[in-house]
C-alpha cells in the first residue's frame, strides 16, 4: 500500500476514535436520535449539537459586515476636535510613524459633516446617519476601541476572520461550527448571504474552510433567483432518482473510504445528502413572501430583489431554523473620497440608508421573539478610516484612508452588555486611548460568548495544532454581561 495511503488512513482513524463527542458513542447517540451518520464518518459531520465546553451564552451568530469599512469618525465615535481644525494640516504627531495605503504628502483634517446626538441609556454618540440604530443603541455594546495588524482590505478581511492575513486558514464561521456543529437538519450550519453588488475583496476564503474538512465551510445563497447555485436536479431526473443515486454513490464513497482513508469523502457524502436534504427547505427558508405585511415594512424588504434588507431578514428566519453562523457581507463602504461612488457625502449616507432600518429591523425583530439573549448580533468592517482628508490626485471629494489602529464595533446579544460604550479613542480617532480591543481578543471573547474555549478548539495540521486565535487573544470581560 502507499505509505501516504495508510498514513492518511491511521490519521483518520485515530481523530475519529479519540474525539470524545463525535466517537462510537456519539455515532450511536446520533442513531438513537434519528439523526444520520455517513457510511464513511472519518470526520465529524455538521448536524447536531455538540456540546460547549461551558455554559453559553449564544447558541448561534449573524455577523454583519460592511465590506470597506465604514469611518468611525461619521458614525460612532464623535470627534468634536475635528471639526475645530477641519482643513488644516494635521498635526505632526498625527503623522509621526505612519503608513497610508494611498495619502501623499502632509494631509489636512477632516471634521465630519454630520450632526451627532446622545442617546439611550448610555449616552451614546450616535450620528444623523443612522437614525434607526439609535432606536436600538440601548441593546448593544458598542466598541469604540478596535484594533488590527492590516491596513488593506483583503488581508485585513481575512485576519479578521481567520486570524491570519495569509491565506489558507478557515474561516470564523467554519471554526465555531466545526467546535458546536449546527442544530439545522436540512440546511447549512454556515450560511452566507452576499448585498452591495461584489464579494469581498478577499473573496470567498473569508467563509472558507481552509484545512478543516469541507463540509463545514460556508454556503452562499443568494436572496433573489435560484437560492443556492447548482442544487436543482437535472431535468428529468425525479426525487425518487435522485435518492437512489445517492444510496449509490453513498456506497462507492464507502469503498473508497476504506481503501484510501482520505477524510474528505465522509466530506463528500455529507454535502451530497446536505444538498438533497436544501432542495426540499431551502426554498421555503428563502421565500421572505410568507412573512406578514408588517414584518417586510419593518425591514424595508421586498420578495423577490437582491437587498441587504433582505437578507437581514433572511438572517432572522436563517437563525430561527438553527443555522450555527449566518454572515452578511455587504459591500460599498469603502468611502476614499476619489469620486461621488466612494465619499462621505454622497456614498456614506446612501450606504446608511440601505442599512440602518434593517439592521435595526432585526435587532427588534429577534428581542420580540425572544431570540436576542441567545443570538449574537455583531456589525464591523475590517479596519478604521483616517481623521484626515485622502485627497487623492487632488481630489476635491471628501473621504478617508484606511486606519488599522482604531475603529468602532457594536455588539448586540448574546451575553454581550446591552447600552453599554466600551473602550476610547483619542480626539483625533487616530489612536486607542483606553481598553483596546484587538481582534484576537474580539474572536476569543466571540467564542467565549459561545460556550467555547479558544485554545481548546484548536485541529491539528502539518504538525502542530491550530485555532482561530493563532497563539494569542484574550477574553474581555468588558464585552461579556
Amino acid at each position: 500500500m502507499d505509505p501516504r495511503l495508510d498514513f492518511f488512513r491511521q490519521v483518520t482513524r485515530r481523530h475519529f476514535l479519540s474525539a470524545a463527542a463525535q466517537g462510537v458513542g456519539g455515532v450511536a447517540l446520533a442513531g438513537l436520535l434519528g439523526r444520520g451518520v455517513s457510511a464513511c464518518a472519518a470526520e465529524p459531520v455538521v448536524r447536531g449539537a455538540r456540546a460547549p465546553h461551558f455554559a453559553a451564552r449564544a447558541k448561534r451568530v449573524i455577523y454583519l459586515h460592511m465590506a470597506g469599512s465604514p469611518p468611525q469618525q461619521d458614525l460612532l465615535d464623535y470627534k468634536p476636535r475635528l471639526n475645530e481644525l477641519n482643513g488644516q494640516l494635521c498635526p505632526a504627531d498625527m503623522l509621526d510613524g505612519e503608513r497610508f495605503a494611498f495619502i501623499k504628502g502632509h494631509p489636512r483634517v477632516l471634521g465630519s459633516p454630520y450632526a451627532f446626538e446622545r442617546v439611550g441609556s448610555s449616552g451614546a454618540w450616535v450620528s444623523e446617519l443612522l437614525p434607526h440604530f439609535k432606536g436600538v443603541v440601548d441593546d448593544v455594546t458598542i466598541v469604540r476601541s478596535m484594533h488590527t495588524e492590516q491596513f488593506n482590505h483583503a488581508p485585513a478581511q481575512l485576519f479578521l476572520y481567520t486570524g491570519s492575513s495569509i491565506l489558507g486558514r478557515p474561516s470564523m464561521g467554519s471554526w465555531v461550527v466545526y467546535g458546536l456543529g449546527s442544530e439545522a437538519d436540512d440546511l447549512p450550519g454556515f450560511v452566507v448571504l452576499v448585498s452591495g453588488g461584489t464579494t469581498p475583496s478577499a473573496g470567498k476564503s473569508v467563509w472558507g474552510s481552509g484545512f478543516l474538512p469541507s463540509v463545514f465551510q460556508g454556503v452562499q445563497c443568494r436572496s433573489a433567483g435560484d437560492p443556492v447555485l447548482y442544487v436543482r436536479d437535472p431535468q428529468g431526473m425525479s426525487r425518487e432518482g435522485r435518492r437512489a443515486s445517492l444510496d449509490a454513490l453513498a456506497d462507492l464513497n464507502a469503498m473508497s473510504a476504506e481503501r484510501h482513508g482520505d477524510p474528505e469523502t465522509a466530506s463528500r457524502v455529507e454535502q451530497y445528502e446536505l444538498a438533497f436534504r436544501m432542495q426540499m427547505s431551502v426554498p421555503e427558508v428563502m421565500d421572505i413572501s410568507r412573512e406578514s405585511p408588517e414584518t417586510l415594512s419593518m425591514y424595508g424588504a421586498s420578495p423577490g430583489e437582491a437587498s441587504f434588507a433582505n437578507n437581514c431578514l433572511l438572517a432572522r428566519r436563517l437563525a430561527e431554523r438553527g443555522v450555527r453562523f449566518i454572515q452578511l457581507f455587504d459591500w460599498g463602504w469603502d468611502t476614499h473620497g476619489t469620486g461621488p461612488t466612494d465619499d462621505i457625502v454622497t456614498q456614506l449616507p446612501l450606504k446608511c440608508r440601505q442599512t440602518d432600518r434593517p439592521i435595526a429591523a432585526l435587532i427588534a425583530d429577534l428581542k420580540r421573539r425572544g431570540m436576542l439573549d441567545d443570538t449574537l448580533v455583531v456589525w464591523s468592517g475590517e479596519f478604521g478610516r483616517t481623521a484626515m482628508n485622502e485627497e487623492r490626485d487632488g481630489s476635491k471629494f471628501l473621504g478617508r484612508d484606511h486606519h488599522p489602529h482604531c475603529f468602532s464595533i457594536w455588539m448586540a446579544g448574546g451575553g454581550a452588555p446591552r447600552g453599554k460604550v466600551y473602550g476610547e479613542t483619542d480626539e483625533f480617532g487616530c489612536r486607542i486611548a483606553r481598553d483596546p480591543v484587538h481582534v484576537h481578543d474580539f474572536q476569543a471573547t466571540m467564542l467565549h460568548l459561545l460556550g467555547v474555549d479558544h485554545e481548546r478548539l484548536t485541529y491539528r495540521y502539518q504538525g502542530r495544532d491550530f485555532r482561530l486565535t493563532d497563539v494569542y487573544g484574550k477574553v474581555v470581560p468588558g464585552l461579556i454581561a
